[in-house]
């Protein structure tokens, strides 16, 4: 059982967690190093912002997920923060995820977000690619998709749902 009380099946633990999280754990393993550090994070959030991320963020999402207090986050950490939905921590380093990403700050992401951000990440995407990661996500070309579609294109919102 989760933290926030909801159930995970050991067959969705095992199965579906595993290829459910690693795209959007590669994203932010920006040295492609096996663990996220704070490192990891500031080059992510260099590659959306202008301005510097805040420690003090960095700090706090390193934190949450770093159960053994190594300092970093081990993908069986990432996937064990996100796999249980405690909006205190999954939600809040996913919607942060999503705020870099919508460079605007309309609360939707263009084309030209997704395609900036995995060019960014070190992910070759075609125009085509994006196209279908916005159909997935349940958006259109000309709105984008929302962080609702960002988790559908991640399959963040799959993991604990009932079969």
């Amino acid at each position: 059982m989760c933290p926030s009380g909801r159930t995970l099946s050991v067959e969705t633990a095992t199965t579906t967690l595993t290829s459910d999280f690693r795209p959007a754990f590669d994203v932010l393993d920006a040295d492609h190093d096996g663990k996220i550090s704070k490192d990891d994070l500031r080059a992510f959030y260099a590659g959306f912002s202008s301005s510097a991320a805040d420690e003090n963020l960095i700090r706090s999402m390193i934190s949450a997920a770093d159960s053994d207090n190594d300092g970093f986050v081990q993908y069986e950490e990432f996937e064990r923060v996100l796999a249980c939905g405690d909006g205190a921590k999954s939600s809040g380093v996913m919607e942060d995820v999503f705020k870099v990403m919508d460079k605007d700050g309309d609360g939707k992401l263009s084309h030209e977000d997704l395609k900036n951000y995995m060019s960014s990440a070190g992910f070759v995407a075609t125009d085509e690619d994006i196209k279908a990661m916005i159909k997935l996500g349940g958006g259109d070309e000309s709105q984008g998709v929302t962080y609702a579609g960002l988790l559908k294109i991640l399959a963040v919102d799959q993991v604990g749902e009932a079969p």
